[in-house]
Formats: structure tokens, C-alpha cells, sequence
């Protein structure tokens, strides 16, 4: 045991769950949660990550790390007329699928056929929002929202990890400071909460469905990725199908999905943890426990983010997700052949088209998957 794996552990616990927490909230108020359910969700969805990375290190062996879905929160703060039963239900929905798809190879292949600059078109069209909302924050505040910005693109260049926590905290105390936070909340233990779940067609097309889709591609995909980086060869159906066992045991409680974890895994994965990758996989459990004291206070964490400015929780977001749509674009524009087709989901998913119901992320992922069929067809 060296002391680099609790370090590890407990700021990669910190830089994801502070740097998108607010990301949670947005997602939240999205489909209407109120305070109580929000709080719900985020012990829900904390207990969920503490259970699966303390079982899976252990049972691999390796460092797996999970966390809750950047991309799938940003599809569902995105979205519009749906409420929190229903989003309960997409929840579920999207846990059978993940479960499915550990049990069964052929639709991990299937979801892996889809190409990466589709799948990047869709999770930037869903992104580029919250980056532009949180330029419109500027007239709302200037001097509280200006310098944030400024100290953001600072501190990223020597640290990026903990520049949008920096952010945040900053923010925060800034805004307590100068009298925009009234008096805050009581401390209290989080407590989970009952919801529902309400099953609709609109819902799980437009909803369940995509939340998948970007789940897969863009955090359980790329999860792999980094611990195969890392020189560990895991069987990628037991960890998929683990974090949809638990996305779907936490649902009916307001959690949205988990999965693999991509930038906190590879703060547990590297060298710099361990020299030997045999001894990593203890970051596993230190992770575990950070995400059991965040799941205890989480109700006070969602009453402190319910009195901040409106303006700060919106930029904070958005510079949280400006790295993820930058590197979305450029996976989305690297193949000259399919770029067409990928601005075409791209264009179509930040429309917000919703057509029978269903949202603009499903009918972009149908548009740019029709023009690359028709590009192929052509060829042949």
C-alpha cells in the first residue's frame, strides 16, 4: 500500500463528482424532481458507483472505476417534456438494456458498430448548449461570471482535472461573499425517496433509448479503453452488465445511469498510482468509500446548489463539458468520408427537433446513420 492510491482515489472521487454535479441538478430540474427527489437521486446514484467499484476491483482485481453518465445527463438536462416518473421509467429501461448487453455479446458488437463520428455528432449536438448557455451567463453577472471564466482557462493549463472544481468553489465563496447566497442551508443526512416510475413510448424512444446509446458509446466504450490503455485486458460483459444491474436497482429512487468511468479512471490507472498495475486495483475501494460519504451528504450538497446563483450553476456546467465537446467535434470531423453524415446527426440533435414525441438526439442518430447508408451505398 502506498499512500498515492487513497491520493488517487480521492481526488479523482472529488474532480468527478464536483466538477459535474451541477450537471446532475440541471438534469434534475429538467424533467421537473423537486429538492427532495433530486437529493434522492444524487444518494441513489452515489450508493450505486460505492457498491459497484468497491465489488468489481475486488472480483477483477483490476481498477475499475465507475461513474454516473456526463453525456447521459447532458441528454436529459437537454431535454423537454418529460416528467420525473417518466424519466424514472426511461431510467429502468436504460439498466435492462445495459443488462442485457453484458449478457449478451452480439449487442456490445452491435453498439460498437456504430461509427465514433456518428456517435461524437449526436454527444456534441447534445454538448455545444450547455457551452453556449454558459456564455449567455455573462450580461446576467458579469463581475461574478467573468473572472470565473478567466480562472478557469488559467488554472486548466496547469491542471485540468481541477479546474472546473477550482471553478465551483470559487464561485461559491465568491457568491456567499458578496451577498448573492442568502443564509445557508441546515446540514442533514441524505434519505432516499420513492418515485414511481411511469413507462411511455415517447419516453423510451426519446429518452431510455438515446441515453443508452451515449452511455455505451461515449462512457462504457471508452472506459474499456482506458483500462486496456492501462495494460489490463477486462471482459468487458460482467462490468457493463454490473453498472446496469445497479442503474436499474437505483432508478425508482431518482438515480440516473452509471458506468464506466473514463477521466476519473484514468486518475486510478496509471503508473503514478502504483508501479506495479497488479496493486492499482485498491484505488477501487478508496473510490468506493469517497462516493459513501458524498451519498450521506448528498442531500445537504443538493440544498447548498439549490441556494447559489442560477447563473453560476449554468456556467459551471457548461465549462465542464467544454473539453468533452471539444473532443467530441474533433472525433466527429477526424474521417473525411463520414463528416457529412456526423454534422448531419450533429445539426439535427442541437435542432431539438422532437417529432412524435420523440427528441432530437434519437432522429440526429437516425439522420446520420441514413446519410452514411446512402454514402455507402453509393460507393459500391
Amino acid at each position: 500500500m502506498r499512500i498515492s492510491i487513497p491520493i488517487s482515489a480521492f481526488v479523482a472521487a472529488i474532480v468527478g463528482f464536483g466538477g459535474t454535479l451541477a450537471l446532475v441538478i440541471a438534469a434534475a430540474k429538467a424533467v421537473g424532481a423537486t429538492q427532495i427527489e433530486t437529493a434522492s437521486g444524487v444518494t441513489a446514484i452515489c450508493l450505486a458507483m460505492t457498491i459497484e467499484c468497491l465489488w468489481l476491483s475486488w472480483r477483477t482485481k483490476m481498477p475499475v472505476i465507475t461513474a454516473w453518465s456526463t453525456p447521459g445527463l447532458a441528454l436529459i438536462a437537454a431535454s423537454s417534456g418529460f416528467t420525473m416518473p417518466q424519466a424514472v421509467g426511461a431510467f429502468m429501461v436504460t439498466g435492462v438494456l445495459l443488462v442485457a448487453t453484458g449478457l449478451f455479446k452480439p449487442l456490445t458488437r452491435l453498439i460498437a458498430q456504430i461509427p465514433a463520428s456518428v456517435a461524437s455528432g449526436m454527444l456534441a449536438g447534445i454538448l455545444v448548449s450547455f457551452a453556449i448557455n454558459a456564455v449567455k451567463t455573462i450580461p446576467a453577472d458579469p463581475w461574478l461570471i467573468l473572472p470565473l471564466i478567466a480562472a478557469f482557462f488559467v488554472i486548466r493549463l496547469f491542471n485540468p482535472a481541477l479546474s472546473v472544481l477550482v471553478v465551483l468553489i470559487g464561485g461559491g465563496l465568491a457568491a456567499f461573499l458578496t451577498g448573492r447566497v442568502g443564509s445557508l442551508p441546515v446540514p442533514e443526512l441524505s434519505t432516499l425517496t420513492f418515485i414511481a416510475p411511469q413507462f411511455t413510448a415517447s419516453a423510451t424512444i426519446g429518452l431510455a433509448l438515446p441515453l443508452y446509446l451515449v452511455t455505451m458509446a461515449s462512457q462504457n466504450l471508452s472506459g474499456l479503453a482506458v483500462l486496456r490503455a492501462a495494460g489490463y485486458h477486462p471482459e468487458p460483459g460482467p462490468l457493463i452488465g454490473v453498472t446496469g444491474l445497479f442503474s436499474l436497482l437505483s432508478a425508482p429512487f431518482g438515480a440516473a445511469t452509471t458506468n464506466l468511468a473514463a477521466i476519473s479512471a484514468a486518475i486510478c490507472t496509471g503508473p503514478d498510482v502504483h508501479p506495479d498495475p497488479a496493486e492499482r486495483w485498491k484505488t477501487g475501494p478508496f473510490y468506493a468509500l469517497a462516493y459513501l460519504i458524498f451519498a450521506i451528504f448528498g442531500a445537504s450538497l443538493v440544498a447548498i446548489f439549490a441556494v447559489l446563483p442560477q447563473s453560476l450553476i449554468v456556467l459551471v456546467a457548461g465549462l465542464a463539458l467544454t473539453a468533452p465537446l471539444a473532443n467530441a467535434l474533433s472525433i466527429a470531423l477526424h474521417d473525411v468520408d463520414e463528416r457529412m453524415p456526423a454534422m448531419v446527426t450533429f445539426a439535427v440533435t442541437t435542432s431539438g427537433l422532437t417529432l412524435f414525441g420523440v427528441g432530437a438526439a434519437f432522429w440526429g442518430l437516425v439522420a446520420g446513420m441514413a446519410v452514411l447508408f446512402l454514402e455507402k451505398l453509393k460507393k459500391r
